[in-house]
């Protein structure tokens, strides 16, 4: 049975990268679903951090276009418990399943993806957390290489922003600014 468990989140980010991929302009796109988000939230206190791989996600070079999708139960703690926590009680996993980005590199001219080097982007679209949708505008970078493109940025959000609430016995544990580290990779 866990086998199986293992295999839905990664069996849903592929269906998701195939979706955001069928409504891409034609032309070379980037797909990856083993792309990486991370989240720190934690207080001298409490250390709270977590890692999605499981993250489907495309990027169009040619316009700029770019999404990425992933399921929140895909987070792992350290700790059972806390994970527990995460997705029933602040989450709703059940109800708010997965969270999305929908954007675009606004300076995408600016990268080369024919010569290796690093590249500084901006990047704006709308994030779907916990049931909202935001806009957000961050810096990130483009790392392309001979046989890779990868996107980074580093982020924060406000939690109360996306509805996130958090009860008064541990709100002294859980910051309510989220430091969140996207790093996604696609093969050439």
């Amino acid at each position: 049975m866990k086998m199986k468990m293992k295999f839905l989140p990664v069996a849903f980010t592929t269906i998701i990268a195939l979706v955001l991929f069928a409504f891409t302009p034609a032309g070379k796109v980037y797909l990856t679903h083993t792309g990486h988000i991370s989240f720190y939230a934690g207080t001298s206190l409490e250390d709270i951090q977590a890692d999605n791989y499981q993250v489907a996600a495309n990027l169009n070079p040619a316009t700029g276009d770019m999404a990425f999708s992933m399921l929140i139960k895909g987070f792992e703690f350290k700790r059972a418990l806390m994970q527990e926590h995460f997705n029933e009680n602040y989450m709703e996993s059940d109800k708010y399943p997965k969270s999305t980005f929908r954007g675009k590199i606004s300076n995408i001219g600016a990268v080369n993806f024919d010569k290796n080097g690093t590249y500084k982007v901006t990047v704006s679209g709308v994030l779907d957390i916990h049931g909202v949708s935001k806009n957000v505008t961050e810096p990130g970078t483009i790392i392309v290489t001979a046989d890779s493109v990868r996107e980074k940025s580093d982020f924060d959000i406000t939690l109360k922003d996306y509805k996130i609430e958090i009860p008064s016995v541990v709100k002294n544990k859980i910051k309510e600014v989220v430091q969140i580290r996207v790093d996604v990779a696609y093969k050439k």
